[in-house]
C-alpha cells in the first residue's frame, strides 16, 4: 500500500509542477521564469523539481509536449461528432487557435523548437509533434478519399495553418505598436481576434482544398 500511495504523490507533484510551469510561462515567457518562483507555486523544493525534470530546459519541452497532447486529445474528442472532413478541419484550425491563444507563449515556443535543427528535438516532444500532424494529414486524407478535397500537399497546408496561427499570437505586441505607428498608415491586424483570424485562415485553405 505504501508503494501505491507514494507512486500516486509522484504522479500527482509532477503533474502540479507541469500545470504551474504551463502558468509561469505563459505570464512571464521562458527567459524570465526562475525555478526559484516555480519552486514558490508548487510549494515544492527545487530539488523535487530537478528530480522530476533535468533541467529548466527539460521542464519547458515537457510542458510543450503536454500542450501538443492535450490539443491533439481535444482536436480527437470533436472530431469524432464531425460527420464530414470540412467539419473536422474547421475543428482543428478552431481549436488549435483558441488553445494557442489560451498559452500565449506556447506559439513563441514552438517556434523556436521548430526553427531548432530536427535532430536536437527531443524524442518525447518530435513524437508529439507527429501525432498532431498525423491527425491534420488524415482528415486531408479522408476528405481526398471521399472527394470533398483536391489533391493537396498536408505538410504545406499544415505549416500555413500552425505557422499562421502561432505568428498572429506571438507577434500581437509588435503589430499592435506598428499600427499606432504615425510614419506609415499600416493595417497590421492589431484588433484582430482569434476566432476572426481562424475563421480567415479557413476560408484560404477552403479555397485550395475545395
Amino acid at each position: 500500500m505504501k508503494k501505491i500511495t507514494k507512486k500516486r504523490d509522484a504522479t500527482l507533484s509532477k503533474q502540479l509542477i507541469l500545470d504551474s510551469a504551463k502558468l509561469l510561462f505563459s505570464k512571464k515567457g521562458f527567459q524570465a521564469s526562475s525555478m526559484d518562483e516555480l519552486s514558490t507555486m508548487t510549494g515544492l523544493n527545487k530539488a523535487m523539481i530537478f528530480y522530476y525534470f533535468k533541467n529548466k530546459q527539460g521542464l519547458y519541452e515537457a510542458v510543450i509536449a503536454e500542450i501538443l497532447n492535450e490539443m491533439y486529445l481535444k482536436i480527437s474528442q470533436k472530431n469524432e461528432v464531425e460527420t464530414t472532413p470540412t467539419r473536422q478541419l474547421e475543428s482543428f484550425i478552431k481549436t488549435y487557435a483558441n488553445y494557442a491563444c489560451s498559452h500565449p507563449y506556447f506559439p513563441a515556443l514552438l517556434l523556436k523548437e521548430l526553427s531548432s535543427s530536427g535532430a536536437k528535438i527531443p524524442e518525447h516532444l518530435f513524437f508529439a509533434m507527429r501525432k498532431l500532424y498525423a491527425l491534420f494529414s488524415q482528415i486531408i486524407k479522408s476528405g481526398e478519399q471521399s472527394g470533398e478535397f483536391k489533391n493537396a500537399m498536408p505538410m504545406i497546408l499544415y505549416f500555413m495553418i500552425i505557422g499562421t496561427l502561432n505568428l498572429m499570437i506571438t507577434t500581437k505586441p509588435i503589430r499592435q505598436k506598428a499600427e499606432k505607428s504615425e510614419e506609415f498608415n499600416l493595417d497590421t491586424c492589431a484588433s484582430c481576434d482569434i476566432d476572426e483570424i481562424a475563421d480567415y485562415l479557413l476560408l484560404q485553405v477552403e479555397k485550395i482544398l475545395l
